[in-house]
């Protein structure tokens, strides 16, 4: 008679199980580079193994949440892969946020256990005090105080487990990760993703992107993203691939790497590779032979720079969304005909485009584009009504407009929420506005995106001042970077006297963002 665990062996879905795979074909070779040494795949499916098992041991339960602070490194991998052959669900947290807002979703998600870097003491040591749920913090390097919840080590914790198998039931709807992504309200969302769905997201990039175990990469985006997690760092690890890391973008460093290394795929956002290009000049990197972009288009002149950078590369986009990695691509023949566009869908998704009564448009009308896929996420935690406004007429509604040409390539023209997308973050304006309000000499105020040549879109504010009081940009400035974390910050904040409303007194944030709209041309 065949056990349940037996059968859940054979014929699961776990993110877990990429790894496996990938260390029985290719023990040797190195899966992750960082600057303080690599990891063969052998290695890295043992310490995951190794700290899978230790997880278990001090208690954790199935689908109990593990956050992780921590920048690029091998830890966090090794992190994320132990979770996910645990049944335990991985949190990286975004360390753009401030420590109020890590604690928000901390306690949002009542996460057991904490693995930090003991660089990021100031703000994970008081994390415990504000998350009650936390039962533990174990720090990357060497812990920085002892005492009841803050005196682990991540390396005793690693080796105090073993590298056998781990041998748990996984359903292939089980969460496996939970990222935070803000939204239309002023506190981040946690989404939910399952195993089933990351692993299809990984295996449909690395189809798209022609993958294979002769792939090396660049990580030099955030692993707590999609972009780097899911869309990028999953497939090369699902092929057999390299991936070298990097904590934070240089691109000095990055042409170095990539010479060194030959690498040959980058993800990168458009000012990165701008910043590329200052600092080659005329020298080409020919190993490189798919350059993908995101975030936000690229006017033709960079795209022609990029080409001649890199001269073997397609140079494409791609577009995506936490809820739904990597729904998109452009195809190489379009990269140049539909360099506009989002490309077209992945082979795993359906995209469509919806009036508000759920009718499907035809191609060329503009409407709201939505989208079907077994990589779609779980839901919001503990946001049903949310998740079920966005789960409507059996479809994922983005909450974008956009319409389809006649050869499936998606066009993005316009937001229906009042949602910022800068750097690469998302950012709520009614949070950004709240800030602003709690200065006492500020009476109104509204906060669009406009854009930007670097940041793609920028965070920019008009403010009314309360009768007799007098504010400047500089003191506003000063005041939100003091609350809000740096990436929400307004870029420019513009002082008036009167602010564009309708006839029932509803702010136009579309005026606004009109007169607003040049301010950065030319930046």
């Amino acid at each position: 008679m065949v056990s349940d665990l037996e059968r859940n062996l054979i014929e699961r879905v776990a993110v877990g199980d990429i790894l496996t795979r990938s260390a029985d074909l290719f023990p040797d070779r190195p899966a992750l580079i960082e600057a303080s040494g690599t990891l063969s795949y052998h290695e890295l499916a043992a310490r995951s193994d190794h700290l899978g098992h230790a997880l278990l041991a001090v208690g954790l339960k199935r689908q109990d949440v593990v956050a992780i602070m921590a920048g690029n490194c091998c830890e966090l991998l090794i992190s994320y892969f132990a979770c996910a052959k645990a049944g335990l669900v991985c949190a990286p947290m975004n360390l753009g946020l401030r420590s109020e807002e890590i604690a928000y979703c901390l306690n949002d998600a009542r996460a057991k256990l904490l693995i930090a870097e003991a660089d990021l003491v100031k703000i994970a040591r008081s994390l415990p005090k504000q998350a009650p749920s936390l039962q533990a913090v174990y720090w990357i390097g060497d812990p920085p105080t002892k005492g009841d919840k803050c005196a682990g080590s991540f390396e005793d914790l690693l080796a105090s487990g073993c590298d056998r198998e781990l041998g748990v039931v996984i359903g292939d709807r089980d969460p496996v990760q939970l990222l935070y992504t803000s939204g239309t309200t002023a506190m981040p969302k946690g989404v939910l993703t399952s195993h089933l769905a990351v692993t299809l997201t990984a295996m449909s990039n690395a189809l798209v992107n022609r993958m294979s175990h002769e792939t090396s990469a660049l990580g030099a985006l955030p692993l707590f993203h999609v972009a780097q997690l899911n869309a990028t760092s999953l497939p090369v690890l699902l092929v057999g691939g390299m991936l070298v890391l990097e904590r934070r973008f240089e691109a000095a460093r990055a042409a170095e790497l990539i010479e060194c290394y030959g690498i040959n795929m980058l993800v990168l956002l458009p000012m990165m590779y701008a910043a590329l290009l200052t600092t080659r000049g005329d020298q080409q990197l020919p190993t490189v032979t798919r350059a993908i972009y995101t975030i936000a288009t690229m006017p033709v002149e960079r795209l022609e720079a990029i080409h001649t950078l890199f001269p073997r590369a397609d140079v494409v986009s791609g577009a995506g969304m936490t809820e739904l990695p990597r729904s998109t691509y452009q195809r190489p023949e379009h990269q140049w005909s539909k360099a506009a566009s989002w490309g077209t869908a992945t082979a795993v998704t359906r995209i469509s485009i919806m009036d508000g009564e759920g009718r499907h448009l035809p191609r060329g009308e503009i409407g709201e584009i939505v989208y079907r896929g077994p990589q779609v996420m779980n839901g919001y935690l503990n946001l049903p009504e949310m998740t079920a406004s966005v789960f409507t007429h059996g479809w994922f509604h983005s909450a974008d407009l956009g319409w389809i040409d006649d050869d499936g390539a998606v066009w993005f023209t316009d937001r229906k929420k009042d949602l910022i997308k800068t750097g690469g973050e998302n950012v709520a304006s009614v949070e950004v506005e709240r800030c602003l309000l709690k200065h006492p000499a500020v009476s109104e105020a509204a906060v669009v995106g406009v854009p930007h040549p670097r940041w793609s879109e920028a965070v920019v504010a008009a403010v009314i001042p309360k009768p007799g009081e007098q504010v400047d940009e500089a003191e506003l400035i000063a005041h939100c970077r003091e609350h809000l974390a740096s990436f929400k910050v307004p870029k420019a904040v513009r002082v008036t006297d009167n602010l564009p409303r309708t006839g029932n007194g509803k702010m136009q944030k579309h005026r606004i963002r009109s007169e607003l709209f040049a301010l950065f041309a030319g930046a």
